[in-house]
């Protein structure tokens, strides 16, 4: 490859970073409400609770409610700090493994010369087994805990391994298997070959891009979008009840406090953010509907293009050059020969 060809290539290439900070965006986006994702956390917390039992013997932890959700594990041993030989933990929005599974079904999407199917079967396994990855992560808290604690009994200290190992897979244990995940792929369905040649890909059935011919509905739309996503993040940032409960929300995290202010902050944050949400979320769904449109390939295999359309259109109303074709003024008597 001469460095032309590399240049192309790392353009090409260079939507998937920014593809991904898009992602990051959006998860941030939908996460703010606490327990937004409660379906997908109340299975991983009965999963998680149901397995400790079978495994750790029965009692080992115990399932409870947590902001009116079934996402509460307290696990349990005689030898865990406290009057009740338990440790609480929830599983969040943020621990459900829906971050690192959009994450890693971006980079597959955005990899080129991979046809579709293979793409979204790909996808389903590989969150399928991120989805047991995080189980397992989740049950290693009780054995080393256990371990911690039997050699340090109720001493508070002994719990600091399990939040180590929390947030070391957290903050960058889960990215390396992600991205060797995706690298593990990238290699068994003929990656490399395919980047250097993405035309060798089989023709796809279908394509999502930004939308070449605007129209006056598609312009509303996408202005409503902004209007919208603006108006909520207004909403939020002027509103001094949510400033306030925001305040008190950090506060009780950092301390690690579960007091009843700290939940009504809770639930006065959440509220507060809530119709911001939705509205924000009803001006992304029409900013795509309005800026992405929904191609397929004609008979021939070509996809459309704006070049094309200009081209078809001017090949259309082209007038007519040939003075055959134009109406004739005059009397036939007065032509010249040269004329005829």
């Amino acid at each position: 490859m001469d460095w032309s060809e590399v240049a192309q290539l790392g353009l090409r290439y260079a939507r998937i970073p920014l593809a991904l900070l898009c992602v990051e965006a959006f998860y941030w986006f939908i996460t703010m409400p606490s327990d937004t994702l409660g379906p997908i956390q109340v299975s991983e917390a009965w999963i998680w609770n149901e397995l400790t039992n079978l495994i750790f013997g029965e009692g080992a932890s115990t399932l409870s409610t947590h902001n009116g959700w079934l996402t509460r594990i307290e696990l349990n041993h005689v030898d865990f700090p406290g009057s009740f030989n338990h440790v609480a933990l929830y599983v969040s929005d943020e621990c459900a493994g829906v971050h690192e599974m959009i994450f890693l079904s971006t980079l597959v999407a955005m990899t080129e010369g991979v046809p579709q199917k293979v793409k979204v079967r790909s996808i389903l396994v590989m969150c399928s087994i991120v989805y047991v990855l995080n189980i397992v992560r989740l049950l290693v808290f009780y054995p080393i805990a256990v371990q911690e604690c039997t050699g340090m009994p109720n001493d508070a200290a002994c719990l600091v391994p399990m939040w180590e190992w929390h947030t070391a897979v957290y903050e960058w244990g889960f990215l390396v298997v992600l991205v060797g995940m995706w690298l593990v792929w990238f290699w068994r369905v003929g990656g490399p070959a395919r980047t250097l040649d993405a035309s060798s890909a089989p023709p796809e059935a279908w394509r999502l891009r930004l939308r070449t011919q605007w129209s006056t509905q598609h312009i509303a739309l996408v202005v409503v979008a902004l209007v919208l996503v603006f108006g909520g993040a207004y909403n939020v940032t002027n509103n001094e009840e949510a400033s306030e409960a925001k305040s008190t929300l950090d506060t009780c995290q950092f301390l690690d406090l579960a007091t009843s202010d700290c939940t009504q902050a809770q639930k006065d944050w959440d509220k507060a953010i809530g119709s911001a949400w939705s509205l924000a979320a009803i001006g992304l769904l029409a900013g795509v509907i309005g800026g992405v449109e929904l191609q397929r390939p004609d008979e021939n295999g070509n996809w459309p293009s704006k070049s094309q359309d200009e081209e078809v259109t001017s090949v259309v109303y082209q007038k007519p050059t040939s003075r055959h074709s134009s109406k004739r003024k005059g009397s036939w008597k007065s032509r010249t020969n040269e004329e005829e």
